[in-house]
């Protein structure tokens, strides 16, 4: 089995060899192959990742290319996590915002279109040359925005389904209170991805005994300081939505913060400094401990799983993955790209059936859905009034001062990624 990474020079890439290392008879590769073009990085990245294989005995091979043509040639699946203007991008999309009085984060808001303006076309250009080289294969989407990504790549026809950490992070920190092992834990997990809600936790499986009443009861306290949400506001919703709904449900004390400390961005920049210095240590054979707060926990977990079942080797029969609707949630259109649990087999995801959605959170589905066809619309044909239509579509955004303001800054700052502006 061939398995590539493009954008292999990322840190992240040391979870994910550790993951394949790890669980290597659910995903038995052969062959791994890490695609970046920065030549440098991927030559420390490409070395950890060879002394992580050789220290656990992993028999595969590890070959490290700024090739992409010949990196994804024969390969089962690859997989995308690129980020397009690297953290320099990142720390504009999360601070020009904040001069409107709007939200600064890398996937929601302004700076989420952003990414996602920059990151759609050059995706698309990626899977276009996978499909010329090596039709059959797989793409597994790792790239925020994965909602939009996978929309772009399922509409033009590839092999793709998109990948979150957010709800494995959430059946770990779930299986933990509740004092079971994690494959014990199944989530009624529903929404768009990095706007979802567990609106069951359910032990055993789909048909398992719903717990989350309980685990609230007991629990609440500690999930909603997690979350950075009050207790009350849990206690009336009474399911647990992910951390990104606080960028909703607590915008403005969001941007207060925001505005008083440096930007995530610069903290995750000067992190991989010291990563990258860490990977150059000859005798550093395992993923360092600095990695976790990183960000991406149990991603490689979750991709070895996803990639295990696409192949027919393995892994979960249940996952919760990113794909088309298809009537799955009947209020957004069959082509809406969602995030929920989904049976996963060589012929791709069938998302399970899920009851009846709450209008309190099936109401924002919908909105953030309008602007999620609209922001691929944009990234697609671009133009200035596709991106303030997005913008003013958007629910953290609204008014149309807002958004003419923040299309004008957009712009801006990501003209040298903009092909049309």
């Amino acid at each position: 089995m061939k398995l590539t990474v493009v954008g292999g020079g990322s840190t992240y890439t040391s979870e994910l060899v550790d993951g394949f290392a790890r669980l290597r008879d659910t995903l038995p590769i052969e062959e791994l192959v890490l695609v970046d073009p920065a030549a440098e990085r991927l030559e420390l990245v490409g070395g950890l990742a060879r002394r992580i294989f050789a220290r656990q005995g992993h028999p595969g091979r590890i070959v490290t290319t700024a090739d992409l043509d010949a990196g994804v040639a024969d390969a089962d699946a690859v997989l995308l996590q690129l980020r397009v203007g690297g953290q320099a991008a990142r720390e504009r999309d999360e601070t020009w915002p904040l001069e409107c009085g709007c939200v600064g984060q890398e996937t929601t808001g302004a700076g989420g279109l952003a990414k996602a303006l920059r990151t759609v076309p050059v995706v698309l250009d990626i899977a276009e040359r996978v499909r010329r080289t090596n039709p059959d294969a797989w793409i597994i989407d790792f790239t925020n925005p994965v909602g939009i990504v996978t929309r772009a790549l399922l509409k033009a026809g590839h092999k793709a389904i998109g990948l979150c950490n957010v709800a494995i992070g959430l059946q770990r920190k779930f299986a933990n209170l509740l004092g079971v092992t994690p494959a014990e834990v199944h989530l009624d997990h529903v929404g768009l991805n990095h706007l979802t809600w567990e609106t069951g936790v359910r032990l055993g499986g789909p048909a398992g005994e719903n717990v989350l009443a309980k685990l609230l009861t007991d629990h609440s306290g500690t999930i909603a300081a997690d979350l950075r949400l009050p207790r009350p506001l849990l206690d009336c919703l009474g399911v647990v939505p992910s951390y990104y709904l606080r960028y909703f449900y607590a915008h403005d004390e969001v941007v207060r913060e925001l505005r008083t400390k440096p930007s995530r961005a610069a903290e995750v920049a000067s992190m991989e400094r010291e990563l990258l210095q860490m990977y150059a240590d000859p005798a550093l054979d395992e993923k360092p401990a600095l990695l976790a707060k990183r960000g991406g926990a149990y991603y490689s977990e979750a991709a070895v799983d996803l990639a295990a079942s696409l192949l027919g080797s393995g892994g979960s029969t249940y996952q919760v993955v990113n794909t088309y609707n298809h009537g799955t949630l009947p209020f957004l259109p069959a082509d809406a790209v969602i995030e929920v649990q989904a049976s996963v087999s060589g012929l791709g995801a069938a998302p399970l059936p899920v009851p009846s959605v709450d209008p309190l959170y099936a109401g924002l589905m919908a909105n953030v859905t309008a602007y999620e066809d609209l922001a691929l619309d944009a990234a697609l044909r671009g133009g200035r009034d596709r991106v303030f239509r997005a913008l003013l579509a958007h629910p953290l955004i609204g008014q149309y001062e807002y958004a003419d303001a923040l299309t004008d800054k957009l712009i801006a700052h990501n003209r040298e990624h903009l092909a049309w502006a």
